[in-house]
């Protein structure tokens, strides 16, 4: 949790940041296959093969091949922003303003003591259809966010550097036809038998539950027994038969269900 408060003008909301996603990936350790003991990551010179100490390295920014620009440790720490915690909103736009490719991280926005200026500001959004462009520093880096009005609160969204966004008028644009009447009707018929809430338990990272049922059963000294991975064939079907074979299957699990 990270206290903050919201400033834009001369009115400040107090509020409390939470962490809105946590990361739960599959992680290795790297062992050496003789003995399965840890192998331990070095700092190496590549010209004398020799140990480094961490003491003995420096930043180096590469300039050229094999040419850096060396920044002392004091160096690159007197470039740190000052420390501040206030989230300047600097404009606010549309809510759809931003394609989904800026967004990167959200967090949890809370109302820090009263709440009465965190709901106004929380409805003003929604009411309003706007979201506010931020910017913050924490733990010693500028941060540019999207501040959204969410199911009655604040979430705050951080954005991608502008270098990192391709945007899709940089793209070639693909040399296709128009769908024709047929393809649409289907297409439309599949979306609304498709259509329902989105349900989350539903969605899982099948690599990653793989991995943990072979690592459960190898733990425990058994054979492992992994279901088969679905085979998806690839056709060469139009696009107008492909939707109807699609929308048959559906319509016939459905009748199952």
């Amino acid at each position: 949790m990270w206290r903050s408060t919201i400033r834009f003008g001369s009115v400040s909301v107090p509020v409390k940041l939470y962490a809105a996603v946590a990361e739960h990936g599959v992680h290795f350790h790297l062992l050496h296959a003789k003995d399965r003991v840890r192998v331990e990551q070095r700092l190496v010179n590549p010209k004398t093969g020799e140990a480094v100490a961490p003491e003995d390295t420096r930043r180096g920014y590469p300039v050229a091949r094999d040419e850096y620009v060396v920044l002392e440790a004091d160096e690159v720490a007197a470039l740190a922003p000052e420390k501040s915690r206030e989230i300047e909103i600097t404009r606010f736009v549309p809510r759809d303003a931003l394609a989904p490719a800026w967004y990167e991280r959200p967090y949890h926005l809370g109302p820090d003591g009263d709440a009465g200026s965190y709901l106004a500001l929380a409805e003003a959004l929604a009411k309003r259809e706007r979201i506010g462009i931020a910017r913050w520093v924490l733990r010693g880096r500028h941060h540019v966010g999207a501040l959204r009005p969410r199911d009655g609160g604040l979430v705050l969204i951080e954005l991608r550097k502008r270098e990192e966004v391709v945007s899709a008028e940089e793209l070639a644009p693909p040399e296709v036809r128009a769908p024709d009447t047929r393809e649409l009707e289907l297409a439309e018929q599949l979306v609304g038998a498709l259509t329902g809430d989105f349900e989350p338990e539903r969605f899982r990272e099948e690599y990653q539950d793989r991995v943990r049922a072979l690592v459960e059963a190898k733990a425990r000294g058994r054979k492992p027994k992994l279901a088969p991975l679905p085979v998806r064939r690839r056709g060469t079907a139009t696009l107008g038969s492909a939707l109807e074979r699609s929308l048959k299957a559906l319509k016939k699990g459905q009748a199952r269900g």
